[in-house]
């Protein structure tokens, strides 16, 4: 395998997560009788652009299916992100009803809402029909393809180029990651701005954020291998933003290199810490499998605990990363019973792999379990506070990631 990137040969491995299958592949009650496919989850870091990434099993039309279980408007706190950027990119480029704002990976809806609220003329670009179903539904205009070079090059001539483009996390998901690149480029008016938010790498490895990793995940960026990608296409990164959001992410502010943004300090105090890190030499990278193991072999110490003696453990949240950990650590009903999710698409429904049950909320109150274990830690205090309730009645809230924590009540 070559870098998907730069096409240099891959020989550094960074992680092996074994066999799995595509984390939001959830299972209907009658397709716990059939055979499930699964795919070998390794990264691989090139050491020529280290940009790290997937060994190439699955396609994209293969994980980012027409019933594709994730839907971004589960989250109140993601909600608020997305309306807080929204009224900031209005704010600074003076967005108005002569402008046209693109959201790459649009979802449900869920961020270019905001904008039709506002009058900003927008449109989504969501290849899987359940979330664009949701986008439509509340107002967002809706092209249904995955986004690239050819279609940035259809927009171009139907006149429709953009003012901002937006890409939160879907960056990561795209398999072909210099096509996508250049149909931003493409998609661009000469002064537009395109902003796409990515977990950091960086914090990846620094907080053994292991569970981050899953098919749908083709990269795993720093900001310089993106300033790489970017230049190659026509592109200058003018600005960067640290966020808190999945454990620590950018969100790079990118324009044409012929535009005329002024390039922020920001921009060379990040591509400084990285280096200090010493994120373009192996040593950085090397290791992390081990560290990975431990997180898992923590989690099944805790969970053949409470086995033992007799306590009760469920969990919560239907993620992505939780399948992740779940699967490499083997976890099955036995000794995790249920997961709930508040995603009613994702309710009735079973996780891939460990085939646990996914309820609602309600079933915590019903069981009323000693332990809740919060899958997707990022968002570990929102779910705290939606289970107010529980935690009065003596639950106690965990988290596996970056290590196994017993929340306060």
């Amino acid at each position: 395998m070559t870098c998907r990137s730069c096409g240099a040969p891959l020989e550094l491995d960074f992680l092996d997560l074994g066999f799995q299958p595509p984390s939001n592949a959830y299972l209907s009650p009658e397709a716990l009788y059939r055979p499930e496919t699964t795919y070998p989850l390794r990264l691989k870091v090139c050491e020529n652009c280290w940009l790290v990434q997937t060994e190439d099993y699955t396609a994209a039309d293969e994980v980012f299916t027409a019933d594709y279980a994730y839907f971004s408007s589960t989250s109140k706190g993601w909600l608020a992100h997305a309306k807080a950027y929204c009224e900031a990119m209005m704010d600074r480029f003076s967005l108005n009803a002569e402008s046209l704002v693109i959201e790459v990976a649009s979802n449900d809806g869920y961020l270019l809402r905001n904008f039709v609220n506002t009058g900003v003329p927008c449109l989504g670009i969501e290849p899987t029909d359940s979330t664009a179903d949701a986008a439509e539904a509340v107002g967002v205009p809706t092209l249904r393809r995955f986004f690239g070079e050819r279609l940035a090059r259809d927009l171009v001539t139907e006149g429709r180029q953009a003012d901002l483009i937006a890409g939160n996390n879907v960056y990561a998901h795209v398999p072909d990651i210099n096509d996508f690149t250049k149909g931003l480029a493409l998609a661009l008016k000469p002064q537009g701005v395109v902003t796409l938010e990515f977990p950091h790498v960086m914090k990846l490895v620094e907080l053994g954020q292991f569970d981050t990793v899953y098919h749908e995940h083709f990269s795993y960026l720093s900001l310089v291998t993106t300033q790489r990608i970017f230049k190659r296409a026509g592109l200058r990164i003018f600005d960067v933003e640290e966020l808190p959001t999945h454990g620590g992410s950018l969100r790079v502010y990118g324009c044409l290199d012929t535009a005329s943004h002024s390039t922020s300090s920001q921009v060379a105090n990040v591509l400084a810490e990285e280096q200090k890190r010493g994120m373009e030499a192996s040593a950085f990278y090397e290791g992390f499998q081990g560290r990975a193991e431990h997180i898992k072999n923590e989690l099944l110490r805790f969970l053949l605990k409470a086995q033992d003696e007799g306590t009760t453990v469920a969990g919560y949240g239907a993620a992505a990363k939780g399948n992740t950990i779940l699967n490499f650590a083997g976890v099955k009903p036995d000794l995790l019973p249920f997961v709930c999710d508040a995603a009613a698409a994702k309710q009735g429904m079973f996780l891939p792999g460990s085939h646990i049950p996914i309820r609602p909320p309600s079933a915590l109150m019903e069981q009323r379990p000693d332990y809740v274990l919060i899958l997707p830690w990022n968002i570990a205090q929102e779910i705290q506070q939606q289970l107010t309730g529980l935690s009065a009645e003596g639950t106690r809230f965990v988290t596996a990631v970056p290590e196994l924590q017993l929340k306060a009540q």
